[in-house]
């Protein structure tokens, strides 16, 4: 990084809000706002590569986005930034590329949306005309889970093979004359990934 500049300096406290409170105690902050200073004091020195350890643990919900908005405005800049955090959904907001750490191995780095195309599943919801109490057996070759109301079928489905199963499925319903109201897709999320890789990797140990 260069040496710092006051300028710079003043910029960056403002930009989060600090300005006023450049000459308190750092030890009479709160947690949040000593992550702030640190950063600032990070950021002082233009870096090209940024390391932030957890930077939002334990900080509310409206610091976290103020973070979110710092880091994304850095990236922007074309400041590389390597960022550790236990929020699944942080990872999901801000990465480029995400690696999955478990237990102290990393098992997969990837570039966000790359996994979210290989790894990611889908979800079929149906939205019923009409409540069923069971599923029929003529849709028994699909995975099919009936909410417990009985008004939506759920089929989970992997988007990149080659035959998903959707449009037979659609097929067999109508000829049986299951009807529709409504249908949506959800793509998972990188919760649902990670919880998947964990899971696959516990029960591929002997």
């Amino acid at each position: 990084g260069r040496a710092p500049d006051p300028a710079l300096i003043e910029q960056i406290l403002r930009d989060q809000s600090r300005w006023e409170k450049r000459n308190s105690n750092i030890m009479e902050l709160s947690g949040g706002m000593k992550r702030r200073v640190m950063i600032a004091k990070a950021l002082s020195h233009e870096p090209e590569i940024l390391f932030l350890d957890e930077p939002t643990a334990g900080v509310d919900v409206e610091l976290r986005r103020d973070m979110w908005t710092l880091v994304r405005g850095l990236r922007e800049r074309g400041v590389t930034i390597i960022l550790t955090t236990h929020y699944i959904e942080e990872a999901e907001e801000m990465a480029d590329r995400v690696g999955v750490i478990n237990k102290g191995e990393l098992i997969l780095v990837d570039e966000k949306a790359a996994l979210m195309k290989k790894l990611g599943r889908k979800t079929l919801t149906l939205n019923l005309a009409e409540p069923l109490t069971a599923l029929p057996p003529e849709l028994g070759e699909w995975n099919l889970k009936l909410k417990a109301d009985g008004n939506e079928i759920e089929y989970e489905f992997d988007a990149n093979a080659e035959r998903t199963g959707v449009p037979s499925l659609l097929r067999r319903m109508s000829d049986i004359g299951l009807g529709f109201r409504d249908l949506n897709t959800e793509q998972s999320s990188l919760e649902d990934i990670f919880v998947g890789l964990v899971s696959e990797r516990q029960e591929a140990r002997p």
